[in-house]
């Protein structure tokens, strides 16, 4: 078994942007066969998902080859996107030379969710202004049921490394806390690790992780001061995604705490920085870059994320009309459930 210090998750979930800096070349140009052969063959060779997902990578070879060769200008932008769309992966995305990123494909559970959570919603529950660290990875605050809250956008960067055990500190004197991660866009294991930490005495272990094909030692998570025991209840739906559900299977080992929600979003590809062939963004030949996965990580069941998620532990569905209309059915089941309202 290998074993690697630093894990990069590159699992940025964006959204569809516009195209720039295009130019027309005949079709069949060099440069976008090029580009097509690279493409295809980076998918081949890295990609752990072909099998599971049930793709006929090879059969696609023959119909996208004939769309390049047919393809003028701006016309090939589509046939890449329609190619890496093909592979049904919400982390797979390409940047055009003037600097767009495009996201082929999103799952159907961020769409179904994309409405059913609202920070103004969330807002409308607290009697005081939340507080947002110096990063913007996190708000927090206390509820009137003093009851912990704590929202985070992002597992990037070592912003939660540096500024969770101020959160916790605020939030210590609390009967409970809610950990709010519906809407989650990606980032480190190093960052969830800085989170789970202050909710455990023991070290607890990673789910298996996989690097091109090869299993990856990651050493365990250790416990941190301050050390936080009383009840905790994580939200999650189907927008959470990435390092976010990665997050969610780690906090279910925990006994006290309960995840509540919806199924996430189910992305579970991965990279890393070392060796250099795991690294997810690869520079075609005209210039454009494009990231493909490989590796991924499992459940601790031994299902995957990919396209399967994280289920909840007790399942809260909000609407989108209940939102419009201030109600957060998630939030108010777990602000229950630690008041001890829930029976």
């Amino acid at each position: 078994m290998k074993k690697i210090d630093l894990i990069l998750l590159v699992l940025i979930f964006g959204w569809l942007s516009s195209c720039r800096d295009i130019y027309v070349e005949p079709a069949g140009s060099d440069q976008n066969m090029a580009d097509f052969e690279a493409t295809w063959n980076r998918v081949n060779n890295v990609y752990p998902f072909l099998e599971f997902k049930n793709i006929d990578w090879d059969g696609l070879y023959l119909v996208y080859q004939k769309r390049t060769q047919e393809a003028r200008g701006d016309e090939f932008i589509q046939v890449l996107n329609d190619l890496l769309a093909e592979l049904k992966d919400g982390h797979t995305y390409f940047e055009l030379n003037g600097g767009s990123t495009i996201y082929p494909w999103y799952p159907a559970r961020y769409f179904k969710d994309k409405h059913t959570y609202s920070p103004f919603v969330v807002r409308k529950y607290f009697d005081r202004e939340l507080i947002v660290t110096e990063s913007g990875s996190a708000e927090y605050e206390i509820l009137p049921q003093n009851i912990g809250y704590i929202f985070l956008s992002d597992f990037h960067e070592s912003y939660l490394i540096r500024e969770f055990p101020a959160i916790i500190n605020h939030l210590i004197n609390t009967r409970g806390i809610i950990i709010d991660i519906r809407q989650r866009r990606g980032g480190t294991p190093q960052n969830v690790a800085a989170v789970v930490s202050h909710f455990t005495q023991q070290s607890v272990a990673w789910p298996d992780f996989y690097l091109l094909d090869q299993p990856i030692e990651i050493d365990p998570i250790q416990p941190k001061t301050p050390f936080y025991s009383n009840p905790v209840v994580v939200l999650i739906n189907g927008s959470t995604f990435s390092a976010g559900e990665l997050c969610t299977e780690v906090f279910k080992q925990l006994t006290t705490v309960t995840v509540v929600g919806d199924t996430t979003g189910g992305g579970g590809v991965a990279s890393s920085s070392y060796p250099p062939d795991a690294l997810g963004e690869y520079y075609l030949p005209s210039g454009k870059l494009i990231y493909v996965g490989t590796g991924y990580f499992e459940r601790y069941d031994g299902q995957f994320f990919e396209w399967i998620g994280v289920p909840p532990d007790v399942r809260i569905v909000n609407t989108a009309e209940e939102i419009e209309n201030g109600i957060d059915k998630q939030l108010e089941y777990a602000i229950e459930s630690i008041s001890g309202k829930k029976h």
